[in-house]
């Protein structure tokens, strides 16, 4: 019993410092402000870095070895294609050749010349067929040098008309006008315009006959220009002729109703002036 105390006493002893030591430990780990797994967070977070870093490099190398072998399989696909091909090609010119020694086509002369004969038949069909296009271009190229040369001219012809008008148009002397009206008509003979004005002019300086011959014919040329109706009227009047003056005047103003105001103010219908129908026209 005694012995029983003694190793009863001893545990209690031993056990006191242990007790201590737990509740010490209890207090300092309630103690802990901040959580002691963090380090362990980050380990956790590199060491999965590395693991997808592993994965991707050995999945680039993966694709690249497919890649390289699909290469590889193309290039052996191709070569055997090319070899295949040529020695078909071979297969053919060998069965051709020994279709042409059945056929009669005995000798590479023979051969020779039938390549020759249509070789030289082809080369005769294109140059004849060539020299039918260069005809048809040769054609086209005089028609259009033909085209341009006339358009070249009638160019010069209206810059020169064009010229003469513009120097009739500023010319005060009557005389210098008819000189400039008759170049007009000597490029252009059919101009009805410059006859007209031309007889216009010979009405000024009293060639009534004369300027009454000029607008006939440019009437006779086109029988709907007004203007001519108008000088002829005026020409009838210095000669007289009332019926025929009042007749073309009507007829101009038919054709131009613009010549109505002009009625009053023409000289050349002086003489005009105490005829009833002329007095008609100016009041209407």
């Amino acid at each position: 019993m005694r012995k029983i105390l003694v190793v009863v006493g001893l545990f209690l002893l031993f056990s006191l410092p242990v007790i201590n030591a737990q509740a010490n430990q209890e207090i300092q780990i309630d103690s802990i402000n901040k959580p002691l797994f963090k380090p362990f967070i980050e380990r956790y977070i590199l060491d999965e870095l590395k693991s997808l870093r592993r994965e991707n490099l050995e999945l680039n190398k993966q694709v690249s070895e497919k890649i390289a072998q699909a290469k590889l399989e193309s290039s052996d696909r191709a070569i055997n294609y090319t070899t295949s091909t040529i020695n078909n090609i071979f297969y053919i010119i060998t069965a051709a050749a020994s279709l042409l020694v059945l056929l009669g086509w005995k000798s590479l002369s023979d051969i020779k010349k039938t390549i020759k004969k249509d070789t030289s038949s082809k080369i005769q069909h294109l140059t004849a067929d060539y020299e039918r296009r260069l005809e048809v271009i040769e054609k086209q190229a005089k028609v259009r040098s033909e085209i341009i040369v006339d358009t070249q001219n009638k160019i010069s012809v209206t810059n020169s008309l064009h010229s003469l008008w513009m120097r009739a148009g500023i010319e005060k002397s009557e005389e210098e006008k008819i000189s400039i009206y008759d170049e007009i008509l000597e490029i252009n003979p059919n101009d009805i315009e410059a006859m007209t004005y031309k007889a216009d002019a010979l009405l000024e300086i009293g060639e009534v006959r004369w300027a009454l011959n000029l607008v006939n014919a440019a009437i006779e040329k086109d029988n709907k220009y007004a203007l001519a109706f108008w000088q002829r009227a005026c020409a009838y009047a210095q000669l007289e002729k009332e019926v025929e003056a009042i007749k073309d005047l009507e007829k101009a103003i038919e054709l131009s109703e613009t010549f109505v105001d002009e009625v009053g103010k023409e000289i050349h219908f002086d003489k005009l002036k105490n005829n009833k129908r002329f007095k008609a026209i100016v009041n209407s």
